[in-house]
């Protein structure tokens, strides 16, 4: 009798994690790898939130804090809630993890069981559907096209809802895709859920400060007032703020939820770090002027990012609306054969392929739902993007039809 659980084979580990460790392997045994995998911003974090770190170790801010957070740090999320998206909380209503993805886990954990089912459009951040299948629920995924800017559909949505749905999972901007919506493409979706009052809502508004070309973000709670009442909001200080590492995560919802959410986080890892909330206190109530400025550099390596990628017969990319991704189209280069005379037949022999023959590390599409596509991460410097297209050129151009 094999001593792993069962629930464990419903899962698979992380592909987006798993492509970062092995580049970062690859390199350390000696090869030239550039690496477009990682989902963290290349930007050290802001002096004054390191500066409150130092003063929190001084102070001795090491001990157990509350569960779900102190005071201080509940204090800041609900300012911040009120500042950025006219949203009001009670403190009471807020809790924070140790990163996004414990929020995500938590709700979804104290929710989803044997029958339930979770919406989730396709492209889809890679954790959701595995966190569903581990809570016993079954995930729906639904196709946003290219064409529709990656977006889900009113229509497409409306499909897709049963008597058993239980939570619509919203991220944008989305990763891998860059989709963002606007006030009104929110609005519209919202008015079907108005007609589905067994829906929840779950946005991951993770990416909410890395927008282009002047954008507004908005979120469902805010655009849909009658949906607060059925809407976990889901934040962090890990892109925006250059803080992956620090793991603090953050989430706004119903009392009773949030309660639930704590408990069952009382039973794993207890109350996030402590000097990582001291971290997010500044980091949130601080000066926020650098966050737009890093956003306008990221928006000017997408553009050369794109142009580049375009410019490769082969390959098409949409230009992403928002956070640190471009996730171009291979169908251009699915049937080619390698020198080796093998097919290359779907986005995960692409993204084997480039590793292989040119030290180029990506994602497949298929670990987001869909295909035949693959993610490359611009959140790194313009040189190693510039270099990056350039291998993916040169291995396009080695394909014999």
């Amino acid at each position: 009798m094999s001593l792993i659980a069962d629930r464990l084979n419903r899962i698979k580990p992380s592909p987006s994690s798993m492509a970062t460790q092995r580049a970062r392997a690859l390199r350390a045994a000696g090869r030239d790898v550039v690496g477009l995998t990682a989902g963290e911003p290349d930007f050290d974090t802001a002096p004054n939130v390191i500066e409150a770190v130092m003063r929190a170790l001084t102070a001795s801010k090491t001990k157990y804090t509350d569960i779900g957070g102190t005071a201080e740090l509940k204090s800041a999320i609900r300012e911040k809630f009120l500042r950025e998206n006219k949203l009001d909380y009670s403190t009471s209503e807020i809790m924070a993890s140790t990163g996004g993805k414990q929020v995500i886990f938590n709700a979804l954990m104290c929710t989803v069981q044997a029958g339930v089912e979770v919406i989730v459009p396709a492209p889809y951040y890679v954790s959701y559907p595995d966190i569903v299948l581990l809570a016993g629920g079954t995930p729906v995924p639904v196709t946003c096209t290219p064409e529709n800017g990656f977006r889900l559909q009113p229509a497409d949505l409306e499909k897709a809802i049963t008597p058993r749905t239980r939570w619509l999972i919203l991220n944008a901007p989305n990763n891998p895709s860059g989709a963002v919506y606007s006030r009104e493409q929110l609005r519209a979706l919202a008015d079907v859920l108005l007609r589905y009052p067994q829906v929840w809502v779950l946005t991951d508004d993770i990416y909410e400060h890395v927008l282009f070309d002047g954008r507004e973000f908005c979120t469902m709670a805010q655009v849909a007032p009658e949906l607060k009442c059925r809407t976990l909001t889901v934040n962090g200080v890990s892109k925006a703020y250059a803080m992956t590492g620090w793991r603090l995560g953050y989430a706004a919802g119903p009392e009773d939820l949030i309660k639930a959410m704590t408990k069952l986080q009382s039973q794993s890892t207890s109350n996030p770090c402590s000097v990582s909330q001291a971290a997010a206190v500044e980091a949130l109530l601080g000066p926020q002027d650098y966050v737009a400025a890093r956003s306008l550099v990221f928006q000017g390596r997408r553009d050369t990012v794109v142009t580049m990628l375009n410019a490769i017969p082969g390959i098409t990319c949409h230009s992403p609306d928002g956070a640190f991704y471009v996730f171009p189209s291979c169908a251009g280069i699915l049937g080619k054969k390698t020198t080796a005379g093998k097919v290359i037949a779907t986005d995960e022999d692409f993204v084997l392929y480039l590793l292989d023959e040119e030290n180029l590390a990506g994602v497949q599409g298929a670990a987001y739902g869909s295909t035949p596509f693959f993610r490359f991460s611009f959140a790194t410097s313009m040189q190693v993007l510039e270099e990056g297209c350039t291998r993916l050129r040169r291995a396009c151009e080695k394909l014999c039809a």
